[in-house]
């Protein structure tokens, strides 16, 4: 199994980034991995930690319309050119935390499973040969979206935006296969809502930093969205969306009233 890495949580309160092993003990990590953390003596049982999101982004740049049946379900074409916008990181919740239903403002949340990239070093003006270089790992993301909103507004924001809508991890891998299939699932449905290969993008993940590094420097720890596949769908109180990465694992939350 390939190395799992994790940001934690103690039962005194303190942050660490560490290794995950097979028995869900953690060694603890001297700073982010992207930073070149070394180990540390210190070994966590599981009853010592809670998982947090495993990473702690300057910016959550995501991309819309990245896969072509998707961009049909939404009544649109493919753009001729990555569709960008960004989550505050104030979204960013773990794997089991709950997602929190805005109910005062939207009657329509739905889920958005996607592969999530992390950047391993300041990155500006960057070509695809070399943005390959530059990713440092992935991991699975939910890109929970107020739909409503989003048709309301016309512009992303608010529908995008709200605390718990970005549910991310559980942990990184440094490596993934580009045939790697995501698939999303509501409660104890054994039919995947979302299913589709990676490597179905429009835009791979290197055409992607590259592009979002003519814009804006991407910093160590950044997080890229590279978008979702055909199957959107509405979340209800009291759901459970499982989003599933072959050679990552899943990533599962539960739909909650505030």
């Amino acid at each position: 199994m390939a190395q799992r890495y994790v940001r934690i949580k103690t039962v005194q309160g303190q942050i660490y980034y560490g290794l995950l092993s097979l028995n869900h003990q953690v060694k603890v990590l001297d700073a982010p991995p992207w930073l070149g953390g070394k180990s540390t003596d210190i070994e966590l049982e599981p009853a010592k930690y809670q998982l947090l999101a495993p990473c702690l982004p300057s910016k959550i740049v995501a991309v819309g319309k990245n896969y072509a049946d998707h961009a049909a379900e939404m009544g649109g074409v493919v753009p001729n050119e990555p569709l960008l916008f960004l989550k505050p990181p104030t979204t960013l919740i773990a794997h089991e935390q709950p997602i929190n239903y805005p109910t005062k403002q939207s009657k329509q949340v739905d889920y958005e499973g996607e592969l999530g990239i992390i950047i391993s070093e300041r990155t500006k003006d960057c070509s695809p040969e070399a943005a390959r270089q530059k990713i440092w790992g992935y991991t699975i993301a939910n890109d929970v979206t107020a739909r409503d909103l989003q048709k309301k507004d016309g512009q992303w924001t608010r529908a995008k935006g709200f605390d718990t809508f970005c549910p991310l991890g559980p942990w990184i891998v440094r490596e993934l296969s580009t045939e790697a299939r995501l698939q999303t699932f509501i409660n104890d449905e054994t039919k995947p809502r979302q299913s589709a290969c990676i490597n179905e993008m429009v835009f791979a993940p290197e055409i992607l930093i590259a592009y979002i590094s003519e814009i804006m420097t991407l910093l160590p720890g950044d997080l890229i969205l590279t978008g979702t596949p055909a199957g959107i769908g509405s979340l209800q109180l009291g759901d459970r969306v499982r989003v599933e990465i072959q050679g990552i694992g899943s990533l599962e939350n539960t739909v909650v009233c505030p």
